[in-house]
């Protein structure tokens, strides 16, 4: 039996679910996982329900016999079928640590992601990329051939299909055009010092001025700089003690896994973009375990 995942964004009003529940209940479908989710400041609904069809029924006919329900209440919908890997794009400068950390956990299928691609603007990881089987794309960035090489991007996204770009690390601010093209698929990850210790070896910065926390922060890419919505963050306590060489490792470790946790919640369409901020619904059951087994 084939999982679906349907998502809703509309107006919060009454009666949303039950219109959804019956609808699906006549198509012979019975729901495994259901999130929802009542913004009281903006007065938005939002709604994820993972379901598996006991009869059979394709996702066209199921398309088609949720329109009436979405048409009455005026949602932004969508269904998935839950085991279609999304196609992602990779992009990295010299820092290789969540590029490397997503292959990893991609071969080893805790990341149900098909990696059509890697960009870079640098060598440094072309060999690692090309002994995974993956295409790697050399992009180089100057002021005076920004246009070019980001629409070099833009053709290897389009030739791919790529849906959802990520930047791993990749240092190079991308234009207001590929933000407003791409937004809410391009995901970016940094340290959480920010605004603070901006610039070069934030780090090094932090660890001169005794912080104890060192955090990192994954985010939708927008036109202002390091400032989209927020997916997903997670902190490390550090002391006195350690060297500012720690800093930047266990920095890395963070960075990683913040990285890797955002992707997997936008894979699963689990991520709602709310104005500044992100709805994120919890896993699914048994989501990450099936992951690894593939």
């Amino acid at each position: 039996m084939t999982t679906y995942v349907l998502i809703v964004t509309c107006k919060s009003t009454r009666r949303i679910v039950a219109a959804i529940s019956n609808c699906l209940a006549d198509q012979g479908c019975k729901i495994i996982d259901f999130s929802q989710f009542d913004d009281l400041d903006t007065g938005k609904f939002f709604m994820r329900v993972s379901f598996i069809s006991e009869e059979g029924v394709n996702k066209q006919t199921l398309v088609e016999s949720l329109k009436p329900v979405a048409e009455t209440f005026k949602m932004d919908a969508g269904i998935y079928d839950a085991q279609k890997r999304m196609k992602v794009l990779l992009m990295v400068s010299r820092f290789g640590h969540c590029l490397k950390d997503l292959l990893y956990r991609w071969k080893i299928g805790a990341l149900p992601i098909d990696i059509v691609g890697v960009v870079s603007n640098h060598f440094d990881y072309q060999k690692v990329v090309v002994n995974h089987d993956i295409p790697f794309h050399r992009s180089k960035v100057t002021k005076e051939n920004k246009l070019q090489a980001e629409g070099q991007i833009m053709d290897i996204v389009e030739q791919t299909g790529t849906e959802l770009i990520v930047l791993a690390r990749y240092m190079q601010v991308l234009s207001d055009a590929v933000c407003k093209k791409m937004s809410g698929r391009i995901i970016n990850i940094h340290h959480s010092f920010l605004p603070s210790f901006k610039g070069a070896n934030p780090y090094k910065q932090a660890y001169s001025r005794g912080v104890k926390l060192i955090g990192a922060t994954a985010h939708y890419v927008t036109a202002d700089l390091d400032e989209g919505p927020i997916i997903e963050q997670d902190i490390a306590r550090i002391t006195h003690a350690q060297s500012a060489e720690d800093y930047v490792s266990i920095g890395r470790d963070v960075e990683s896994q913040v990285l890797a946790r955002a992707v997997h919640a936008h894979i699963h369409h689990r991520c709602f973009i709310n104005g500044n901020r992100v709805v994120v619904f919890p896993p699914s059951p048994g989501s990450y375990a099936s992951d690894r087994m593939g």
